[in-house]
């Protein structure tokens, strides 16, 4: 997907799936054949005419889409058409969408995996979370998406007050980044979710309603 080719298309990552804190070695870390596409549009009009007449559209058109408005970023990547927002009136009991990108630092990997892989299985196994994935991209882009119940059961976890067994990893492989960087790039972006579509492995609502009393 070229944005110069894609009508409406601003930029376009695409990545192969893999499980959250899955082995080093594992083929669902290594390789999968699942595609994931993280990709930022004019306007939800361009989207509707690449899944309805572009045959790599139409393909993925086929699986499961969510779309996303952007409300907070930290860090930036390059390709992406960002500016910094931060929205602080959003309410703490809203459901969050929250996505990271990464172009790592060759050398850096190995121990980037052994400070990432215990943050993945913080979040694929927090119940405050309705869906959670990661993919890459060889040989350097790491990517995680992760559906939040709430806004702050999410910052919970990243400030490391969550209930779960061991709760500070996050923060501390934080500080470990900030002692010696794993990336050329990194962003960590937060969305609303506004709809989706389609269905992961027969299931599907995965965005929670809001609990705003």
């Amino acid at each position: 997907m070229n944005s110069n080719k894609v009508n409406g298309l601003i930029h376009a990552e695409i990545m192969s799936s893999m499980i959250l804190g899955s082995s080093i070695y594992s083929l669902s870390r290594i390789f999968n054949k699942e595609i994931i596409v993280f990709a930022q549009w004019e306007n939800e009009d361009v989207i509707n005419d690449f899944l309805k007449n572009s045959s790599i559209g139409k393909k993925l058109a086929k699986g499961w889409h969510i779309r996303l408005n952007l409300i907070r970023q930290w860090g930036n990547i390059s390709g992406f058409k960002t500016s910094n927002i931060k929205n602080e009136n959003f309410h703490e009991n809203m459901p969050v969408v929250a996505i990271t990108i990464a172009r790592m630092k060759y050398r850096e990997i190995p121990r980037f995996i052994r400070w990432g892989r215990p943050v993945e299985k913080l979040v694929r196994d927090n119940l405050s979370t309705t869906l959670s994935l990661a993919s890459i991209r060889y040989p350097n882009i790491i990517s995680t998406f992760s559906i939040w119940k709430t806004q702050k059961e999410m910052t919970d976890m990243v400030h490391g007050h969550s209930n779960m067994p061991k709760p500070k990893r996050h923060i501390n492989a934080m500080k470990e980044r900030n002692r010696k960087d794993f990336h050329f790039e990194f962003t960590t972006l937060r969305f609303i979710a506004l709809s989706e579509y389609g269905k992961i492995n027969n299931k599907f609502n995965f965005i929670p309603k809001a609990n705003i009393i």
